[in-house]
């Protein structure tokens, strides 16, 4: 079946997909960055920038929602300080502006949550490093022409738990999270290095390889080291991933291999790169289920808790905990004029209970529980964590308190499953919530999703 297929790949703490060394990391494009930048690999989120305490880099492009946008304008400067906002700012509909924000008695400022990147006295631009006047005349570094800023989120190096959860394709310009969701802030790092045929998509599974237009990406197992195997009738139903006659040549995890005279393809880790010819389009990945066949990705993200199991749902392939119950993911960005966000546990509940329990905490317990971690929370890593809460409000919980929940939780934020989920597989709650989830609600935890909506 394929969610066992899936599992292989989610679960690979050792093994790769596209056939080399467990948790291989993604090659990058050298560029220069100014002194005390460095670049991380983040498990997450691939190559990132950071600053000289490792804290991660991020951009906040503006974006237009229903009714006006909010963000950075590119080469303009910023527009999150130190002001604390206490009313929303109407951008999304039905809600008019001028509402009190819940948190409005203890809310923190732009600038709080989101530290500029603020470059230090006679610092001078380099490459795509720029450096852009703050409103209150302090110099922030830019990066393409957005300011950068750090999240208080972040506690180690590398982390990216104030970003973007589900990113961002390497051929994307910034900020285009779907339509509506909020104007999110977005880890910044340096480009894949990937031949211009390719772009890098970040998936809940991994940053997978994939063709500038959106075409999955496959290797074959029965495929020697920079050999292809695939021939005759293998080729009706497989196309190889060609190379330019001229110019192309092999570097760090690529290759280019002869199929023929004159007829070149591309190797990833010496595997040679193929398209499916039955893919409906963009964003499919059905050449999975031929027995031998492999999504590539660049890197993998940490395996979730041994104790998960894969399954068939109506939409694709979902995460869900050990007796089969759809994992679903909590998203939510206020509606005020800095966008914060308010979905993980230290943030306002408020919006969360309004969906899941139409106000009420103990409702929303009972609809939406929290996915409680068993064995003491075996196999934490960085992308999965075992946070303690409080039931009641939602927060977390005091050190020792009594009644607290230990649950698991992707990048910081718990997972939760439905209780109206009465089979393997159901996703009943898939969009729940405002505007189908992306603003306030609840979107299942697809490994391989079907229906992406492009």
């Amino acid at each position: 079946m394929r969610h066992i297929h899936l599992m292989s790949i989610v679960a690979a703490a050792a093994i790769c997909v596209a056939g080399t060394q467990a948790r291989a990391q993604e090659k990058y494009i050298q560029e220069p960055t100014p002194a005390g930048f460095k670049t991380l690999t983040s498990q997450v989120e691939g190559p990132i920038y950071a600053d000289a305490n490792g804290r991660t880099l991020y951009q906040w492009p503006r974006k237009e929602l229903r009714n006006g946008g909010t963000g950075d304008m590119k080469g303009a400067a910023s527009i999150c300080d130190n002001v604390k906002t206490t009313e929303n700012l109407g951008l999304m509909s039905p809600y008019p502006a001028g509402l009190a924000l819940p948190d409005a008695a203890t809310r923190k400022s732009c600038e709080e949550m989101w530290p500029p990147a603020i470059a230090a006295a006679g610092s001078q631009p380099v490459g795509k490093w720029s450096i852009i006047k703050r409103k209150d005349g302090r110099d922030q570094w830019a990066y393409d022409g957005f300011v950068l800023y750090t999240s208080v989120m972040d506690s180690k190096p590398g982390q990216v738990i104030g970003g973007t959860k589900l990113g961002r394709r390497s051929s994307d310009p910034p900020g285009v999270a779907g339509g509506d969701a909020p104007a999110y802030r977005i880890p910044i790092g340096p480009s894949p290095d990937i031949p211009g045929q390719f772009m890098v998509e970040q998936t809940l599974v991994g940053r997978q390889l994939a063709m500038l237009d959106g075409m999955a990406v496959y290797t074959w197992d029965r495929d020697a080291a920079n050999k292809s195997n695939c021939t005759d009738d293998c080729l009706k139903t497989w196309q190889p991933v060609l190379a330019p006659q001229v110019g192309a040549t092999g570097r760090d995890d690529w290759s280019v291999i002869e199929r023929s005279p004159g007829v070149k393809q591309w190797a990833f880790r010496k595997k040679p790169l193929y398209t499916y010819v039955h893919e409906r389009g963009p964003g499919y990945q059905h050449g999975v289920d031929v027995p031998g066949w492999n999504i590539v990705f660049t890197q993998i993200r940490p395996a979730p808790p041994p104790e998960f199991t894969t399954q068939d749902s109506p939409g694709g392939v979902v995460l869900a905990d050990s007796k089969g119950k759809t994992l679903y993911i909590y998203n939510c960005g206020d509606d005020a004029a800095d966008q914060l966000l308010c979905d993980y546990p230290d943030s306002p509940q408020e919006y969360r209970f309004a969906v899941c329990g139409g106000g009420s905490s103990e409702r929303c317990l009972k609809t939406f529980p929290y996915v409680v971690a068993a064995n003491g929370g075996k196999g934490a890593n960085e992308a999965w964590s075992v946070v303690s809460i409080d039931p009641v409000t939602g927060h977390s919980a005091k050190p020792g308190q009594a009644n607290a929940l230990q649950v698991w939780a992707y990048r910081s934020r718990p997972v939760f499953t439905f209780v109206r989920d009465d089979r393997p597989g159901s996703i009943r709650a898939q969009n729940w919530g405002e505007f189908y989830g992306q603003r306030n609600g609840y979107k299942a935890f697809f490994l391989r999703e079907e229906f992406q909506g492009r």
